[in-house]
């Protein structure tokens, strides 16, 4: 339905959809003749699943970078405090 709202869903994971583009190599090379149908459908199913995983990627990078950056503040703040101390 255009302008429908995708609904995500909650079982996905890096992993799974790695799992399952694994699956649609092993499907295109196990086939003597590929039907261009259905072919298609698992390239569509393919494209998806790489926008879902480097759209995650993006977000662990950044959640990594936000707690990376958390912790050099937590560091500087106890250099703060040993300084003081001194």
């Amino acid at each position: 339905m255009p302008g429908a709202s995708k609904k995500q869903n909650p079982n996905k994971t890096l992993a799974s959809s790695l799992k399952k583009l694994e699956e649609i190599v092993e499907w295109f090379n196990s086939q003597q003749e590929v039907d261009v149908e259905k072919g298609l459908e698992k390239v569509k199913q393919g494209v998806e699943l790489i926008k879902f995983c480097k759209t995650r990627l993006s977000e662990v990078k950044n959640e990594f970078e936000e707690i990376k950056k958390q912790m050099e503040e937590q560091e500087q703040d106890l250099l703060k405090m040993d300084e003081y101390l001194e």
